[in-house]
């Protein structure tokens, strides 16, 4: 699986990606489950570049995505889930998008404790699919002060799945139904709000038991690998979750949102060592990246005289690495695909201003962006593979913590300087990308995350909600 390709300094890998800059269009079944000097021609051991692109446009000049962008991807038939830049109604104030942003600590997801909590959650399950499971939920939007059959029917959802305690009116959307409304949202990773979207919670309330039973037996195999191989201190990306954790002595020392790879262009579940940070990289275009965004819309700029080198920041090289100007392109030729083109360092750069990297065979990496934005949102199964992280530099800072020199405002300068520096660890840090989309926690709460890749067993497993 070629996912998100990089160059990696050193000269030791080149590759290439396919970036979609688009973002993803989740479904699935209700029932389902400064100035910077120019360098002498490409350099592969030159700053870490990438398949993976945020794709900002440039300033005042263009939409979202790279050059303006793809289409999105075809929703599945029937789908109620939304596009992942369109938030649930209840998911842009401030407090919700706090909570996405500032996701809290807890347990470590692949903790060796998790995985006799997981055995339990089984357990549970299975009683409650052989006394027939859950009523389905209809689907439309619920809030506090509804009553009638619908709401009689949300009641039984919640409290059979251990959700709804205390005591409420059968019929109505009362403080207790608010209080397990936010409880169900809480442990399927979605903003706490008490509020039933039309779209994303219902969908969730609405997975058969038979499906989130077999979530939890397919991930306690995956616990069960990885929770006792796990380092004393690493970096865990869980998948579902779109979240990293940096784990130390079996505590979450920091849990940051993160933007991971949409289902055509999976993030890999790997097992490696962080062994350098690049600072203010290079993103080497990948060809694809070329034939689909870079020409058509640098043919746009030519019938307009305009330079699309210079409005995205970017450079361009023959064959044999020698620069060539934008005036000498021919944007309409054949010529133009043998050109490798990178874009430089810049507060708009496609990987940020940090990139953390380590060895393995799909050439995937973790970085910064420039569409903070995106954290925001509770879908975040966006990018070609590579893993964009919120707040970076507190997790550099604490990756770094054992190669002396470096800290936060030392990072903010070089941020703002330009410089581009590479930083070998002292010690290599295990990182891992897991996929843990079910599993229990020894406080007795199972956490359930989108299947999105659909490795749980079966097509209808809940895919994205």
């Amino acid at each position: 699986m070629l996912t998100c390709r990089s160059w990696i300094r050193g000269g030791a890998l080149l590759a290439t990606a396919t970036l979609a800059a688009t973002l993803l269009a989740t479904s699935v079944e209700p029932s389902s489950a400064g100035l910077f000097s120019w360098m002498k021609g490409p350099n592969p051991g030159g700053g870490g570049g990438g398949g993976d692109s945020d794709g900002y446009g440039g300033p005042g000049l263009f939409g979202g995505g790279l050059f303006g962008g793809g289409q999105r991807g075809p929703q599945k038939p029937g789908s109620q889930a939304f596009h992942g830049d369109e938030l649930p109604p209840d998911e842009g104030d401030a407090s919700t998008r706090a909570w996405i942003m500032n996701p809290a600590l807890g347990t470590p997801t692949i903790a060796k404790a998790n995985i006799a909590a997981t055995q339990a959650a089984i357990v549970k399950y299975r009683a409650i699919v052989a006394n027939g499971g859950w009523p389905m939920v209809p689907v439309k939007a619920m809030r506090p002060g509804d009553n009638g059959p619908d709401i009689v029917a949300l009641h039984r959802r919640l409290e059979i799945s251990g959700d709804l305690v205390g005591m409420s009116v059968p019929d109505e959307y009362d403080a207790t139904v608010v209080a397990a409304v936010k409880k169900f949202q809480s442990r399927h990773g979605l903003p706490p709000t008490g509020v039933i979207d039309a779209r994303v919670t219902i969908e969730a309330i609405n997975i058969p038991a038979t499906v989130r039973l077999a979530q939890l037996q397919a991930n306690l195999k995956r616990l069960q690998t990885l929770a006792p191989a796990a380092a004393n201190r690493y970096v865990a990306v869980n998948i579902p979750s779109a979240q990293v954790e940096a784990v130390d002595s079996g505590q979450v020392v920091q849990r940051h949102a993160a933007v991971v790879g949409k289902p055509e262009r999976a993030t890999p579940e790997l097992s490696s060592k962080i062994i350098e940070v690049n600072f203010n990289p290079y993103w080497y275009v990948p060809k694809s990246i070329i034939y689909k965004d870079l020409v058509p819309k640098a043919q746009e700029f030519a019938r307009r005289n305009q330079d699309v080198l210079a409005a995205y920041h970017m450079q361009a090289f023959d064959a044999a690495g020698n620069p060539i100007a934008s005036n000498q392109i021919n944007w309409f030729g054949q010529d133009v695909y043998n050109y490798q083109f990178r874009q430089l360092p810049w507060d708009q750069n496609s990987l940020g201003f940090v990139k953390i990297n380590f060895p393995n065979k799909d050439a995937v990496y973790m970085h910064d962006t420039p569409l903070k934005s995106l954290f925001g949102r509770s879908v975040r199964f966006e990018s070609s593979g590579c893993v964009r992280v919120n707040e970076i530099e507190t997790l550099v800072d604490w990756i770094l913590q054992d190669t002396g020199g470096w800290n936060i405002p030392r990072m903010m300068a070089v941020k703002q300087s330009g410089e581009q520096i590479d930083v070998k660890l002292v010690k290599p840090l295990p990182v891992y990308f897991t996929y843990i989309s079910a599993w229990g926690t020894p406080d007795g709460v199972i956490q359930f995350r989108p299947d999105i890749y659909n490795h749980d067993g079966a097509p209808e497993t809940a895919s994205a909600y």
